[in-house]
């Protein structure tokens, strides 16, 4: 005993001398520490940089929902208390000009109210009616005795050194001085801006030998060949139109007059009119009553004009008090006794019941104001207007999106007459009454365009039929109504994305199946490292090829390309089942690279047989011209309906097949030799194939009886750089990211569950579909929604294959637009700080929602997915 106890204690001593000391290095524990703190502030950082950036858009895109602010309103009476017939004022802010109508003309200091200059214009009697363009800088004068003046009422607008101007200047205030009628204001660059007034009238010419009540003054033609027109309604309601077409001499300066007059068709006896509006074409006239009534002319044919439509603004109560149009002239604003303000459109109508085809519709109803509406004024420059009521209310509105900007109130007494003007920069108001007393408001509303339904809503535009989503932000002049609707930019990123998955996930979801599953080793070492190289190509140089190679290409061949869509997957099956059919071994021997190559080969030549038959197919199923079929030119829809209808009425085949007979079937191909059981099911599938056929040709003819035509909507007009192309090129960016983690996913499954799968009795495919695909779904559907978030931020591909046209159709044909190419194409342009520029960073936040949204939504279903995988 003491023997043994002296060799364990000896034993115990030698482990106890070998035992190793069990310590980490501090080198090691150092490493993870700093690995570990690494990571965190890491996901801080990106957790901290999409906030960020987050925050940024949101600080950008904000101001279009703030509102605007008044920043100044002077009350100053000028010398003259005399009725005020027009005025204008410089776009500066810096002077104003008051002609009365006994002929008076002042100009004065805007800010101020101090005198600058003034004339007298040599009128005879006093202006009974009086009329002007939408720069007020030309005017027209209507007098009792049935004669018409015309003048100017303009600026003199120069930059002068500060060492030109003279020594001895009137101070006005901290940045304006006055010398000889001319106010100098000090620039930030040091020089200074001269404004002077230029003001002028012609001699009269006699037009009426009654009073003139209403007149309206146009200028328009080139500058070679200017026209000026002019309408005037006289006292006893006859209405009549003059032309003056101007030839002027550019070498000499000469000019030549040729004037022409014309009478319009007589006004009902007793007619009041309140107002007469003619449009620069001098095409049109509209005539304004006090029952609420609108005459409208149609002068096209100048020597012969029509009354081509007579229409009720407003209930027989309610007269018509002010009327002008928007500076496109496009838009009629009616201002009536009871306080509304509305806005007509002129729309051709089928049933319109006019001689011209052309009716009044009333698009818009603003705001009512709660007192008659005795002036409006309009902005030069966009779709604003100034309306004053009978009670000294003040209402700045934006037309296009029905909105009102300020309610003001004038500080001179409210039943005095006055006349009202609207800034041509719209950032101020000058109202100047019969008394001399003016009201001079300066606000800023930097942007009146942008409203929530402006954004995201329907609006009426101009010379559009009705509502629409529309997106158009720049034009090239100044009287374009901005359309700033992002619902065709999120529509054209949801066309893009669908179209791109349709052609991708299937391909890529397949071929990763086939890859894990089926494809030999040597092989897949080789195709997975060439799929994940595809990932690196540039999308500019995969938009350019779009543009420039493969767009012409489906173009002209366009036929072929959706024969292949059929061609290649029945070549692919075709050959699936002739391998089915080859003796167990020659199938083995050949099933690694050979199976491989053969599949290749099948969909090059199936392609190539889709590219001979391509005329045949356009010739059998869209009558010989595809693109005038799309038209709607020729042929019914019944050859597309049977090509749509085909693969459904194949699954309802097979699925009728597998309920009642599959089951024996498949007991039945089991008995067989593998050559025996390939040609049997080979044998199936033409069974299939022609009854799949008979009942979409039956279920087409039915629809085609129906009155069923599918064109027009997912099928419609062909455009060269549309959806089809872009889903191709797309889709084959978006496949290596979809296919790469696809398969990783399926890889990742346990082997242990194919070999129970195959181990039952299952074959591969049912194993895959069955098994292997359940228990890797939520890392394929991470794959898919990665694909999604890439096409949905897909820039230069759209950019250059979509065409750019921001529409609401998903006609596979057309182009489209999306919210990145939108920002793309349109940021280097747009002005710092504009509506625009804030509109597209708006665009950019929605980009962020959208794909905050999806990933959110995807990660839920995918830990769905995963709470399910586990379960298995």
């Amino acid at each position: 005993m003491d023997k043994r106890s002296g060799e364990n204690s000896g034993d115990a001593h030698a482990f106890a001398v070998h035992r190793r000391e069990k310590s980490t290095k501090k080198s090691v524990l150092v490493g993870d520490r700093v690995a570990n703190w690494t990571i965190t502030i890491g996901g801080l950082l990106v957790i901290v940089a999409v906030i960020t950036i987050m925050v940024f858009l949101v600080s950008v895109a904000l101001p279009l929902a703030s509102g605007g602010n008044v920043e100044q309103h002077r009350v100053y009476t000028l010398d003259t208390a005399k009725r005020v017939a027009w005025l204008n004022a410089d776009e500066y802010n810096t002077m104003g000009i008051r002609v009365t109508a006994d002929g008076t003309a002042s100009a004065f200091h805007l800010p101020t109210g101090a005198a600058v200059a003034a004339t007298e214009f040599d009128f005879a009697t006093r202006a009974t009616a009086v009329g002007g363009i939408v720069t007020r800088d030309q005017v027209a004068f209507g007098f009792a005795d049935g004669s018409v003046r015309f003048g100017g009422v303009g600026f003199d607008v120069a930059v002068r050194l500060a060492e030109d101007l003279p020594a001895q200047r009137e101070p006005l205030n901290e940045t304006d001085s006055l010398v000889a009628g001319t106010v100098y204001r000090l620039l930030n660059t040091g020089d200074y801006r001269a404004v002077s007034p230029n003001w002028w009238v012609n001699p009269p010419e006699q037009v009426s030998e009654h009073a003139i009540v209403a007149i309206d003054y146009r200028v328009g033609g080139t500058n070679e060949r200017p026209t000026r027109s002019f309408v005037t309604v006289d006292a006893v309601g006859v209405a009549r139109v003059s032309r003056a077409v101007v030839q002027r001499n550019l070498m000499t300066g000469a000019e030549t007059v040729r004037l022409t007059s014309t009478t319009l068709p007589t006004l009902p006896e007793d007619t009041e009119v309140t107002r007469v509006l003619m449009n620069s074409a001098a095409d049109r006239v509209i005539i304004a009553t006090a029952v609420g009534t609108l005459y409208r002319y149609d002068l096209r044919d100048f020597n012969n004009p029509v009354l081509a439509e007579t229409t009720r603004a407003f209930d027989e109560s309610v007269a018509i008090t002010a009327m002008d149009f928007l500076n496109a002239e496009h838009a009629l604003v009616v201002g009536g006794s009871n306080g509304a303000v509305d806005v007509f459109f002129r729309l051709e109508a089928p049933d319109a019941g006019t001689t011209d085809g052309y009716e009044m519709v009333r698009a818009r109803v603003h705001e009512n104001q709660g007192t008659p509406v005795t002036e409006i004024s309009v902005a030069q420059r966009k779709k604003a207007m100034a309306t004053l009521g009978a009670d000294g209310s003040v209402w700045v509105r934006y037309s296009t999106a029905e909105r009102t900007l300020f309610k003001l109130q004038r500080d001179s007494d409210p039943d005095v007459d006055a006349n009202l003007m609207l800034m041509p920069r719209m950032d101020g108001l000058l109202l100047a009454d019969d008394t001399g007393a003016v009201d001079a408001w300066r606000f800023y509303f930097p942007h009146p365009e942008t409203t929530l339904r402006a954004l995201f809503g329907k609006l009426w535009y101009e010379g559009y039929p009705e509502p629409t989503y529309t997106w158009q932000s720049s034009s090239g002049t100044d009287v374009f109504e901005p359309k700033y609707s992002l619902v065709p930019l999120i529509f054209g990123t949801l066309k893009a994305t669908v179209y791109a998955l349709l052609f991708a996930v299937p391909i890529a979801l397949l071929g990763a199946i086939y890859t894990s599953e089926f494809l030999h080793r040597r092989v897949r070492a080789t195709v997975k490292p060439v799929m994940e190289m595809m990932e690196s190509l540039p999308t500019v140089v995969l938009g350019f090829v779009a543009a420039l190679v493969l767009a012409p290409i489906v173009e002209e061949w366009i036929a072929a390309v959706l024969l292949a869509f059929v061609s290649i997957p029945m070549g692919l099956m075709l050959g699936a089942f002739t391998w089915q059919m080859l003796p167990p071994k020659v199938g083995l021997r050949l099933g690694g690279v050979p199976k491989f190559f053969f599949m290749i080969l099948s969909i090059f030549v199936f392609g190539y047989v889709a590219y001979r038959l391509g005329p045949a197919f356009e010739r059998l199923f869209f009558y010989g011209d595809f693109k005038a079929w799309v038209n709607g030119d020729v042929g019914t829809g019944m050859p597309f309906l049977f090509l749509v209808g085909f693969p459904l009425s194949f699954m309802l085949v097979a699925w009728g097949f597998g309920r009642g007979w599959g089951h024996h079937w498949r007991l039945m191909l089991r008995e067989r030799r593998r050559e025996q059981a390939g040609r049997l099911d080979f044998a199936r599938w033409i069974v299939f194939l022609l009854a799949a056929s008979g009942l979409s040709l039956g279920l087409s003819a039915l629809l085609t009886a129906l009155g069923y035509d599918p064109r027009g909507g997912v099928i419609d007009t062909y455009s060269q750089r549309n959806a089809l192309v872009v889903g191709f090129v797309m889709g084959f960016a978006v496949i290596p990211n979809i296919y790469t983690l696809a398969e990783d996913a399926l890889n990742s499954v346990p082997s242990h569950l194919r070999a129970a799968s195959l181990a039952a009795g299952a074959t591969p495919w049912q194993t895959a579909m069955w098994v292997i695909l359940p228990v890797a779904a939520s890392g394929v559907f991470s794959a898919v929604m990665i694909g999604m978030g890439r096409a949905v931020g897909e820039t230069m591909i759209v950019v250059m294959a979509a065409g750019n046209t921001p529409i609401l159709d998903w006609n596979i044909f057309s182009g489209l637009r999306t919210l990145s190419a939108n920002i793309a194409v349109e940021l280097p342009e747009a002005v710092k700080d504009s509506t625009l520029y804030r509109t597209l960073f708006l665009a950019a936040l929605t980009l962020f929602v959208m794909t905050f949204v999806i990933n959110t939504l995807a990660e839920l279903v995918r830990q769905r997915f995963r709470k399910r995988a586990f379960q298995l």
